[in-house]
């Protein structure tokens, strides 16, 4: 099963939970065990797993990626649509996330969710989500 959704975001620099989104496809795909690859089709924008009960984490680590590397700090890529810290955040937390399905739920930690993060915003981002099963 393969499935895209969209999310809008609302902000420059933004860190979104879509957790529940993936879960309900993985539920409607009725597959009891496999695996959920879940990525974001943008080049400015990463998915990753992280806590998802406090939403500071999320903001924690977009300051933390500011502060390793800032806007507008001479980059190359700012020459052609001065947005290369956007993509260099993108690269080093990757565009996708690998997940087990048991029992027909995503094998989440308990604090556990997945998040888009969003570097280049706002914008309508697009989210596959791919079923893998073992069956």
């Amino acid at each position: 099963m393969h499935q895209i959704f969209t999310v809008a975001t609302q902000q420059a620099k933004q860190s979104l939970d879509i957790t529940a989104r993936v879960a309900e496809i993985v539920k409607r795909s009725g597959v009891s065990r496999g695996l959920c690859h879940v990525m974001v089709l943008h080049s400015t924008a990463a998915v990753i797993l992280n806590e998802n009960d406090d939403p500071d984490v999320g903001v924690d680590v977009l300051t933390a990626l500011d502060r390793a590397v800032p806007d507008h700090a001479g980059w190359l890529h700012d020459r052609v649509d001065n947005n290369a810290h956007a993509h260099i955040k993108a690269a080093i937390l990757g565009a996708s996330e690998l997940m087990p399905i048991e029992g027909g739920r995503l094998q989440l930690g308990t604090w556990q969710g997945i998040m888009l993060m969003e570097f280049d915003g706002p914008r309508r981002r697009k989210v596959a989500v791919r079923i893998l099963t073992e069956e």
